[in-house]
């Protein structure tokens, strides 16, 4: 839910190569670390969150990784 004058403001702070490679096409794969923070009326900071995303650097597809 987000409330009226929210905004998210996402920054890469990071990037490395990861283990693996991309089902799709055997390219390498990138970790991406991504911080977000929300803020109410684009002024207060709200809360700050940190992801890894993985994408793969040949095929440019966004890879999740599941763990069972």
């Amino acid at each position: 839910m987000c409330f009226l004058g929210c905004d998210e403001e996402e920054t890469e702070v990071g990037r490395q190569q990861a283990a693996g490679s991309c089902p799709y096409c055997g390219g390498k794969v990138h970790a991406i670390d991504v911080g977000s923070q929300f803020r109410l009326c684009f002024l207060i900071p709200i809360c700050f969150r940190f992801k890894r995303k993985y994408s793969c650097t040949l095929c440019s597809k966004r890879l999740v990784l599941y763990d069972y």
